[in-house]
């Protein structure tokens, strides 16, 4: 499978997907670290990818969604941003809300 379409696949089928350098236990960088945080402080589950593990997506994943660094969060398979963005939006309290309706909604599914 191309490494772009893996990409959408894990975007698209979790809610809360962090691309990160290491994993929420044991970060590689500290904006990898700090977003982690941020989301485990939603006390909401998401799903992560350790980029460091996975040099196709280290390489490519900057050009899915055109941002060049990571972490990069997405949720309802839009990119949020970077450590920076997530850390504004939690606190603000949007992140908790943001990723309570994305966890929610993934179990509804519309009956055409």
């Amino acid at each position: 499978m191309d490494v772009l379409e893996r990409i959408k696949q894990q975007v698209e089928g979790n809610p809360v997907v962090l691309y990160m350098k290491g994993t929420p236990q044991l970060p590689q960088c500290g904006f990898s670290s700090r977003a982690a945080q941020a989301l485990q402080a939603c006390e909401q589950e998401f799903a992560y990818v350790n980029v460091l593990a996975d040099p196709e997506i280290f390489e490519n994943l900057p050009r899915y969604a055109d941002w060049p660094t990571f972490p990069q969060l997405y949720i309802n398979g839009e990119l949020v941003g970077g450590c920076d963005i997530t850390l504004d939006l939690y606190q603000q309290g949007e992140l908790k809300k943001m990723v309570e309706a994305a966890v929610a909604g993934a179990g509804e599914k519309a009956v055409g």
